[in-house]
C-alpha cells in the first residue's frame, strides 16, 4: 500500500482498506481539532454516492453546487472497470469558517473511493466502517448499479432516485415500489414538479375558485421527452388529491392519453413531449374545467408565465416568480428531503402504477 499525506487536511492511499481509511479520517479530524478549538464536524446526514469513475468529476461538481444542503459526510464510490484494489482520498474541510470572535468552523468530510465492479455486491462491508453512526444515511446511484444500492439497504434509511433514468415508466414504478419496502424514497423526478404543483394548488386556493376543483375536465402536461414519469407523477398527484380514479394511459403518436373518473365527470389526461427542452422537467401545463375556465403555466423569464381564461374568453396574465431551481437546486432539495417526509409521493406513485399497468 502506498500512502501520500497532503497538506490542507487531505489523505490519500493506493491499494488500501476501509479500516485504513477510517483511521486516516479519525487522524484528520484530530488534527483539525488540535489546529482550532472552533472546529466542529457537521453531524446531520451521511451521503453515499455510487457513480461511474469516468463521470466522477461531474458528480462532484453537482454536489459542490447544492449550497447549504451539503451532507455532513459524503462517501463517493467511483466504479472503475479496469481496477482490482481500492484507492482512497479523504478530505476534511471547513467551508463555513468562524470569524475569530468565538464563532465555530463547521467541518464537512469527503471520502472518495475508487473501487472495482466486483466490490459492488458487498459494498456494505466497505461503506459500513465509514459512515457516521446514529446519523441518517442517504444512498444515491446516478448511473444505475442497482446491485450496489441493494447491498447498501441495510445501512441506508433513505434512497435518492431519479425515475427519469429508468427505461420506461412501468419499470420506474416497480423499482421505486421495491425500494420503498425497505427505505424512504426521494425521487428527483417528483421534486422537479414541486413548483408546478405548488402553483396549481395556489391557483385554486382562493375561496371563489375552490368550487372549480370538482369541475376539472382536462389536464395537459407538456414535458421534456425524457420526463414522462414526472408528468405521470403530476397526474397521479392530482388524482389522489381530488379523488379521481385514473385509468390506463395509451400512446398515440408519441402523446400519452388517458381518462380519470372524477366525482362529477371524467377527466381527460394528456402528456405531450416538448422536443425543444434540453433539460428534464416540464415545459408547461394546462388545467381546464367543464365551466370553460382554464389555467396555463409555462416556463418563462424569471419564473412561470401564468394565464387564466374565464368562460367568456377574458384573460389574466402574470408571472409566478422563482419557479425553477435548476438541476443543482433539485439535487440540493433531494438531499434536504432526506430529513423530511413527503406523504403525497407514495399515493401519487401508486396512482401511476394503475396508469402504466399492462
Amino acid at each position: 500500500m502506498t500512502v501520500v499525506a497532503l497538506e490542507g487536511g487531505v489523505w490519500s492511499a493506493q491499494g488500501t482498506t476501509p479500516t485504513a481509511v477510517e483511521e486516516a479520517l479519525r487522524d484528520l479530524l484530530r488534527e483539525r481539532h488540535c489546529h482550532s478549538d472552533a472546529f466542529v464536524p457537521a453531524r446531520v446526514l451521511n451521503l453515499v454516492v455510487v457513480a461511474d469513475r469516468e463521470w466522477r468529476g461531474e458528480i462532484q461538481n453537482r454536489l459542490e453546487r447544492v449550497g447549504r444542503y451539503h451532507a455532513s459526510r459524503t462517501i463517493l464510490c467511483a466504479v472503475d472497470p479496469g481496477r482490482k484494489a481500492i484507492d482512497a482520498r479523504v478530505a476534511v474541510a471547513s467551508p463555513y469558517l468562524g470569524d475569530g470572535s468565538g464563532g465555530i468552523e463547521v467541518g464537512q468530510e469527503e471520502i472518495v473511493l475508487d473501487i472495482a465492479p466486483h466490490h459492488l455486491e458487498h459494498l456494505d462491508s466497505i461503506v459500513d466502517p465509514l459512515v457516521v453512526t446514529d446519523l441518517a444515511t442517504l444512498v444515491w446511484s446516478p448511473h444505475g448499479h442497482p446491485d450496489a444500492v441493494d447491498a447498501l439497504m441495510d445501512l441506508a434509511q433513505v434512497v435518492l432516485v431519479d425515475s427519469v433514468n429508468e427505461p420506461d415508466p412501468a419499470q420506474a414504478v416497480r423499482r421505486a415500489d421495491e425500494l420503498a419496502e425497505r427505505a424512504y424514497i426521494v425521487d428527483l423526478a417528483w421534486l422537479r414538479s414541486t413548483p408546478w404543483r405548488e402553483r396549481v394548488a395556489a391557483t385554486f386556493d382562493p375561496p371563489e375558485w375552490r368550487g372549480d376543483l370538482d369541475k376539472i375536465s382536462a389536464v395537459t402536461v407538456r414535458h421534456s421527452p425524457d420526463s414522462v414519469i414526472a408528468g405521470l407523477l403530476f397526474l397521479g398527484w392530482m388524482a389522489t388529491r381530488l379523488g379521481w380514479r385514473p385509468g390506463a394511459m395509451v400512446s398515440h403518436g408519441g402523446v400519452l392519453q388517458g381518462t380519470a373518473h372524477g366525482r362529477r365527470q371524467d377527466v381527460r389526461m394528456r402528456l405531450e413531449p416538448d422536443t425543444s427542452m434540453s433539460t428534464p422537467g416540464f415545459a408547461g401545463l394546462t388545467v381546464e374545467t367543464a365551466s370553460g375556465m382554464s389555467v396555463s403555466l409555462d416556463r418563462g423569464p424569471g419564473g412561470l408565465s401564468a394565464c387564466r381564461t374565464d368562460p367568456e374568453g377574458r384573460e389574466w396574465r402574470w408571472t409566478a416568480m422563482g419557479a425553477s431551481r435548476g438541476e443543482a437546486g433539485i439535487l440540493g432539495e433531494g438531499i434536504r428531503q432526506a430529513l423530511l417526509r413527503d406523504k403525497t409521493y407514495g399515493p401519487a406513485l401508486a396512482a401511476v402504477g394503475s396508469m402504466v399497468a399492462g
